[in-house]
């Protein structure tokens, strides 16, 4: 018995059909049936009813299923904790990003830690904050680069920036030339900002609702380039962090929103106790980022 005639045969099993599941090992269909007839000779009993379109599993194949995962999954183990010692690290990880990502240190550690551990699968997804906050909570994403309102309970974190959010305004807006706004000025004026869900967006919103405000919310979008480009062409105030708008004080003036102090934070989070890739990749992000460990 081989540990790919069991890879194969939980693969036949969760996809319920030999064409996928010769797909997903990267083997041919006649190569995936013929490892599997050679299990079922060595284990004495057929594991599959094959007598229907979809392929089920049969009571003996059943009963081996979950030995089968255990046995696999004891492998990768056994591989991780010889990793470790030896220094090298395979496996997948899976890393999470605000939507419309132009954090370039993030992408130089993706790279660096590409170059040092060339065996592990890197896997980028998008989402707003909160899915991403939610997701690393969850065990589906094992870091996540998140916008936040403040650092949450439970998850390490690694804070990128931590900035006041400001008002941007073009130079013929009536509340141009002012050094600072209240957010009683500010909600005044149709407001453009980041969606729901993004720590930008929670900053301003629980500092309105503290003050019984509700703003007119124009228009959203979720890149600071969309937000400030609808902001320049008189659209409606744009909210960001200071330095979203200092990459625009060409066409926009930034002012201070004096009543409200509380940052928006960028920050990587991932859970403790983690593997060693995500240690790995945790050394690459502070180096990329030039963060001194807590």
């Amino acid at each position: 018995m081989e540990l790919r005639q069991l890879e194969y045969f939980v693969a036949v099993a969760e996809e319920r059909n030999f064409t996928r599941a010769a797909e997903r090992v990267h083997i041919s269909q006649s190569g995936v049936s013929a490892q599997i007839r050679q299990l079922e000779r060595e284990l004495g009993a057929e594991l599959f009813d094959r007598s229907a379109r979809s392929v089920t599993l049969t009571v003996a194949g059943k009963a081996a299923l979950e030995h089968a995962r255990a046995a696999l999954a004891a492998a990768g183990a056994l591989g991780q904790a010889v990793g470790e010692v030896t220094g090298l690290i395979r496996g997948r990880l899976t890393v999470g990003m605000v939507v419309g990502c132009t954090v370039t240190p993030l992408f130089d550690a993706l790279a660096a830690f590409h170059r040092a551990h060339p065996g592990v699968e890197i896997a980028l997804l998008e989402d707003n904050s909160d899915r991403l906050v939610e997701g690393v909570r969850s065990g589906a994403l094992d870091l996540a680069l998140a916008g936040l309102a403040a650092a949450p309970d439970g998850l390490e974190t690694l804070t990128v920036i931590s900035e006041r959010i400001v008002a941007a305004v073009p130079p013929d807006h009536p509340l141009a030339g002012q050094d600072g706004v209240t957010l009683s000025d500010l909600v005044s004026h149709p407001i453009v900002c980041m969606p729901y869900g993004t720590g930008l967006r929670t900053v301003f919103d629980r500092a309105c609702a503290a003050r019984g405000l509700q703003p007119v919310i124009a228009l959203q979008a979720g890149a600071a380039d969309a937000v400030a480009g609808l902001a320049a062409r008189g659209l409606g105030v744009a909210v960001l962090s200071e330095s979203m708008a200092a990459a625009h004080r060409d066409r926009l003036a930034a002012l201070t929103i004096e009543d409200v102090e509380t940052p928006a934070l960028l920050a990587l989070l991932w859970r403790a106790g983690q593997g060693p890739a995500v240690r790995e990749f945790v050394r690459h992000a502070r180096r990329s980022f030039a963060v001194a460990p807590a």
